[in-house]
């Protein structure tokens, strides 16, 4: 990745709206060749989508909730198990596997606190390899969805 990539990157993470005679301007490219990079950073799997940022407020989710979760015992087999198990969960945002008290990080984006009721006790709650689960709840979100700092 070169520099023109970078600059590339940065205008799509902060418009991917934009069209491409439009991004080509923006980096100091013609269309064409633009497009050849775009495309192949798409390939290369780089850019891996394009999604729209939607107001949880405007849709009614005003509820976000950060899950931790331990698993009762550490093995690969229990991983996978609780990963396959929350990937179906709905209003499930984000899942990270980390280090330190919790095993997973989850990221809940629900209407209220009656629907996270239910996805605990007849989702989380029911995966096997669950030890211990522990909420918290945002009171405001501060930042959200930025893009990436570029190396």
């Amino acid at each position: 990745m070169d520099a023109i990539d970078r600059r590339i990157i940065a205008a799509l993470q902060n418009d991917g709206r934009l069209s491409n005679v439009e991004l080509a301007d923006l980096v100091g490219l013609s269309p064409s060749p633009c497009l050849r990079r775009v495309k192949l950073l798409e390939e290369r799997g780089v850019i891996a989508g394009y999604t729209a940022v939607v107001d949880r407020q405007a849709l009614g989710l005003s509820l976000t909730v950060f899950v931790e979760i331990t698993v009762a015992r550490h093995s690969r087999q229990n991983a996978a198990i609780v990963e396959e198990s929350l990937a179906s969960i709905p209003g499930l945002v984000a899942c990270h596997m980390v280090s330190g008290d919790a095993d997973f990080l989850v990221e809940l984006v629900v209407a209220d606190l009656k629907t996270y009721e239910r996805i605990l006790t007849e989702n989380i709650l029911t995966i096997d390899a669950v030890e211990q689960v522990r909420s918290n709840f945002a009171l405001r979100t501060v930042l959200t969805a930025r893009p990436l700092t570029l190396p």
